[in-house]
């Protein structure tokens, strides 16, 4: 019977979630902003295949290739694969329009609507869905991403913010800098990196002595209204505080034995906890918060020291 119980523990850890990436640097217009847009997509995806995402999870669309007929199929066989405990990102890097009525993300050949990206994107079965358009007139686009269990991040708070980003640098930037995981866990995640990329555009624009034309949104609670500083007075932020970008810890954890791998298991639903706990505070009595979370507090630093063991 034990031995059974193992097996069972073991392939249950082997069906971990998968996340799949999509990576698309859509049309430039000029050669400079081609070769930007395709150094910043691969730049990206590197950052991903260090962190462990394989190449068939791992998409990018560049150049000529980057046709919304190619992306469309890219889609299609992550909806044929990807089931509903799995997760999706999608990375927009490029130029966005908006006409006052239709946001497109820009592509060679005819472009893709906000409602078409939405129409792909709710054909895949993934329960855990993450889009970042760091395009130019991105916010326009996130009234029609938005959808529950789906994080919208735009590098703009309207379509009528139009000038080319600077968005796309600082994310990748801050998947290469220790200090955008907050907390030091070794796990950064989405709203870790979207407080640091908003941050470092911030203190671009006033380093330069500019006014700023891009300010960046997020919104995970199907809510068409994104704001600025994700947080639990707004009710913003959760999902994307659930939602890892780079995660060590888990590729590490799949060479662990059974045991461990339950551990971590429990801990990533401890944090979870804790996270859905400061989000309720407001609506708590502060003796009730108090008390739960000094909880799960103690159980996580034991589940945390059963770990390192």
């Amino acid at each position: 019977m034990r031995a059974l119980l193992l097996v069972l523990v073991a392939a249950a850890c082997s069906l971990r979630a998968a996340t799949y990436y999509v990576t698309v640097a859509g049309l430039g217009g000029t050669p400079e902003y081609e070769a930007q847009f395709a150094k910043w997509a691969a730049e990206l995806q590197k950052e991903l295949e260090k962190a462990g995402a394989s190449g068939a999870q791992n998409v990018m669309l560049r150049g000529n290739t980057a046709t919304r007929a190619a992306l469309e199929q890219a889609f299609e066989r992550v909806a044929a694969e990807a089931k509903p405990e799995d997760e999706l990102a999608v990375f927009l890097i490029g130029h966005g329009t908006f006409d006052g009525t239709d946001y497109k993300f820009n592509l060679p050949g005819p472009d893709i609507s906000a409602a078409e990206l939405a129409r792909c994107l709710d054909q895949i079965p993934a329960g855990r869905q993450l889009v970042v358009n760091m395009s130019s007139a991105s916010g326009a686009s996130v009234a029609a991403l938005s959808r529950k269990g789906r994080i919208v991040i735009a590098a703009t708070k309207s379509g009528t913010e139009r000038n080319a980003t600077v968005f796309p640098r600082y994310w990748i930037d801050g998947m290469r800098d220790p200090a955008a995981d907050q907390d030091k866990n070794g796990t950064l995640t989405t709203l870790e990196l979207y407080r640091y990329t908003t941050r470092k555009t911030a203190a671009y624009f006033e380093a330069e002595k500019l006014l700023a034309t891009e300010h960046p949104m997020l919104s995970d609670k199907a809510s068409a209204a994104a704001v600025r500083d994700p947080s639990p007075e707004n009710g913003q932020g959760l999902l994307a505080a659930r939602f890892a970008i780079l995660q060590p810890a888990h590729e590490t954890a799949k060479n662990l034995g059974p045991e461990k791998q339950r551990l971590i298991t429990q801990k990533e639903d401890l944090e979870g906890q804790i996270d859905r706990l400061k989000y309720a505070k407001a609506a708590m009595d502060p003796e009730e918060y108090k008390r739960e979370l000094t909880t799960l507090l103690l159980e996580l630093a034991r589940t945390q020291a059963e770990i390192d063991r």
